[in-house]
Formats: C-alpha cells, sequence, structure tokens
C-alpha cells in the first residue's frame, strides 16, 4: 500500500520497495516547512539560497556602495562607485535520518512519510535556528547592561534599542525584535495605550508574527540564546535590528533513500547546509534581559 503526502503544491507517493519516493520533491517538501515555522527568513536576507549546492560553497556577496554628496559650485566631478565583497561559507550541516517499516506502511492507518516529514522539518529547525540564533550574538551590537524585565520597564527596554537603532540611521522599514515567550507575556501586560507605539492607532499584538511596537514587528522564538555559564548567564540575548544585518542561507542537499539490509524496510536520509554571518553589525542590536 503507498503512503502519499503533499505540500507546497507538489504531490509525491512513497511505495515500499516500488522506488516511488521521489528525493527532489521531499526536499523541497522539508525546505518549505522549515521556513513556514522558522522566525529566521523574517530577521535575515536569504537572497543567495539559490547559489548553494553543497557544503564548503563560498557565497560571494557585494555590499552597497556609497555614494558621495557634495557642494555644487557649478561644475560636477563623477566619482567611481566602490563596493566590497563579503563572503558567506557555507559551513554548517546537520542531517536527519529515519525507517519507514513495509509492515507498518502496509497498515495505511497513519501517513509515515507525511508525518516524518513535518517531524524532520521541525526537528531540522529547532536545530538550525538555534545555532543560528546563538551565533550571530556575538557580531551584534550590545545595547544597555543586564537587565531584569518586568511589565513596567520592557516597553522602555524595547525603545532604548529603537533609539540605537534610529542614531545609527538604521532604516525603520523592516525592523524587529525576537523575545522569548515569557517576556512577550511581559509585553501583554504592559502599558500600550499609546497609538504611536502600535503603528497604526490600533491595538498591539495581534498580528500573525505576535505583534507590532513602535517600528518592529515582534517575533517570539525559544530559541533565543541563554548562556547556562559565565558572567552572562540566565540572560536572554534578545535579538533585534534590521533583517540585512544578517545573511543567511540553506539548503537540502541530499535526500535518498535505501532499502535496509537487517529489517524489511527503507531508510531515509538527508543532509541539510548553511551558512549564517552578520555582514553589518550596526544594524543588529543585542539586549542580555531576564525575567
Amino acid at each position: 500500500m503507498a503512503i502519499g503526502a503533499s505540500g507546497s503544491g507538489a504531490a509525491f507517493t512513497y511505495a515500499a520497495n516500488q522506488g516511488g519516493f521521489i528525493p527532489e520533491v521531499f526536499s523541497k517538501l522539508l525546505q518549505a516547512k522549515f521556513y513556514s515555522s522558522s522566525v529566521l527568513p523574517a530577521i535575515s536576507n536569504t537572497d543567495y539560497e539559490g547559489e548553494i549546492s553543497g557544503q564548503g560553497d563560498k557565497v560571494h556577496i557585494r555590499t552597497v556602495p556609497a555614494v558621495t554628496v557634495a557642494d555644487y559650485t557649478g561644475s560636477i566631478s563623477y566619482a567611481d562607485l566602490t563596493t566590497s565583497t563579503v563572503e558567506l561559507l557555507i559551513d554548517q550541516a546537520k542531517s536527519y535520518a529515519f525507517k519507514i517499516d513495509d509492515v507498518l506502511s502496509a497498515q495505511g492507518d497513519i501517513d509515515m512519510l507525511a508525518e516524518a516529514s513535518k517531524d524532520a522539518a521541525e526537528s531540522m529547525r529547532i536545530a538550525v535556528e538555534t545555532d543560528v540564533l546563538a551565533n550571530v550574538v556575538t557580531g551584534a551590537t550590545t545595547i544597555g547592561s543586564q537587565t531584569t524585565i518586568t511589565s513596567s520597564n520592557i516597553l522602555s527596554s524595547i525603545l532604548d534599542i529603537a533609539k540605537e537603532l534610529d542614531e545609527l540611521n538604521i532604516p525603520e522599514e523592516g525592523r524587529f525584535i525576537v523575545l522569548p515567550p515569557s517576556m512577550i507575556s511581559l509585553l501583554k501586560q504592559s502599558e500600550l495605550r499609546q497609538a504611536y507605539l502600535t503603528g497604526d492607532g490600533t491595538s498591539p499584538l495581534r498580528n500573525g508574527q505576535v505583534g507590532q511596537v513602535d517600528r518592529f514587528t515582534v517575533y517570539q522564538s525559544n530559541l533565543l540564546y541563554t548562556p547556562t555559564t559565565g558572567t552572562d548567564a540566565t540572560y536572554t540575548h534578545v535579538l533585534a535590528g534590521h533583517p540585512k544585518a544578517i545573511t543567511f542561507a540553506s539548503q537540502f542537499t541530499n535526500t535518498e533513500t535505501v532499502r535496509l539490509e537487517s529489517t524489511f524496510g527503507d531508510g531515509v536520509r538527508g543532509l541539510k547546509v548553511y551558512g549564517r554571518k552578520v555582514v553589518t553589525p550596526d544594524c543588529l542590536a543585542v539586549g542580555k534581559w531576564k525575567v
């Protein structure tokens, strides 16, 4: 009996011993599921995804050239536009592997491949997002000192970060802040009566991301970096800034099925490679907060 699943406009079937498994479709489904649940696409630049073919690849990112403005005195001189290149190394990799038993497949009461794809995508999201959110804090600008957050000061703490970004002329459109659930709860309990804080004169904390405060779109994540040792132990590293600060690229590069020798079933395995880098440090701020 075949097991079927569909997603992202693509359908595929898995039939034990019949070669019905289509690795390319499965990879695309996993990638779609990964991004539908991850905060990373919202807070980073993912324009270079299609340039990845495998681990060890290097993606060359050209920076935007700066244009000089001069006083006009009757004549104009043309300056050359200069740009530099930032290199993103695809040097991280994580894998999954699971078995689809022939007997369970034949029973057909559970769509094994569909359920496995959901779990593989979610487990991969947790592993990759945890790594990226922990890694990028080292390239961010720390705002303020260690702070204990309450419903009384969470709003002012967010506005302090906004002020720092304003002073660095960071674009307002697209700004984000990522908070853990405990701080999202405090934000909902805080004073948010001022219309200017929501950006549109309506009650905040109302859209799919969680909400909007001042010019920040608020995202929730359980995976923010919280050290367990050292001077920052127990302080969650809250991230805020603009997506152009972080470049992130990932791809499921190897997905395949193999007939297992020691049991009656097929093994499905896959490899996801990725790279992450803070390319514009001024556009990324970190606050060391705890509840």
